[in-house]
């Protein structure tokens, strides 16, 4: 089994160095294609107006001056052209990507495009949360748990036209409750804030972020799961299509 592993965090980041370990330990023939620099937040974008730059870092190991979306395009259908991945992951996304991150990650991008191309792809992310911080995840946990979720994903099958989100809680390796099958939570969107600040010449400038809000977490979902200290794993389709509005409006215009 040949696999594919990328990122939206860059070719430097620790969560694609576990990943990589994680590759390593289902297959021995594991390439790594990844952003130059850090990517998060771009979501499915592509890049149109400025050309792909290739940086060969090592044997089976590429940068790109790109996005997620460019990485797993230029892997493909160029890098891998005449051997093509049977499996892609991308991640180990530093932070969870749960219910409304799901739009704007470029870790779960990836795994979009994988799709589209006809790959079994899976995203992962590590849960990080006011103790842990951002500087220090417990990447041990994604790393112990990946391997055998990847597997038991496999096993099962993935239909066509479906990825797979995997999160891991913000904990050690041993304090995981389990593993749920989760839907796609959503948020407070009043918990997403513009923040106000000022350069050295006086001049305004703002940061998008999230507020840490109270809220309760819907039954069955990604986010209560990674609440009880459990893996979450959400099935997504690339198909967005709202079925029951969809019945709605063919009787409203048909």
């Amino acid at each position: 089994m040949r696999i594919l592993i990328t990122n939206d965090d860059g070719i430097h980041a620790p969560g694609l160095a576990v990943l990589e370990r994680v590759a390593r330990g289902l297959s021995d023939d594991v390439v790594v294609v990844a952003p130059e620099t850090d990517q998060s937040g771009v979501a499915h974008s592509l890049s149109l107006n400025d050309p792909l730059r290739l940086r060969e870092v090592s044997e089976d190991r590429y940068a790109v001056r790109g996005t997620p979306t460019d990485c797993v395009i230029m892997a493909v259908n160029s890098i891998l052209k005449d051997r093509k991945p049977d499996l892609i992951l991308s991640g180990i996304n530093r932070g969870q990507n749960v219910a409304e991150d799901v739009t704007y990650s470029g870790t779960i991008a990836a795994a979009m495009e994988g799709t589209l191309l006809g790959v079994a792809s899976l995203a992962l992310s590590q849960a990080y949360g006011p103790v842990s911080g951002r500087q220090n995840p417990h990447w041990d946990c994604g790393e112990h748990h990946a391997a055998d979720v990847v597997r038991q994903v496999l096993d099962a099958g993935i239909p066509r036209g479906t990825l797979v989100n995997v999160n891991f809680p913000d904990c050690a390796p041993g304090e995981v409750a389990g593993i749920e099958v989760t839907r796609q939570g959503a948020r407070d969107t009043a918990l997403m804030q513009v923040h106000e600040r000022e350069d050295g010449r006086g001049n305004p400038y703002y940061w998008i972020g999230f507020a840490r809000g109270k809220f309760t977490p819907v039954e069955g979902s990604d986010l209560e799961a990674l609440r009880n200290r459990r893996i979450s794993v959400t099935p997504l389709r690339l198909d967005l299509t709202d079925r029951d509005t969809h019945e709605r409006y063919a009787k409203l215009f048909g």
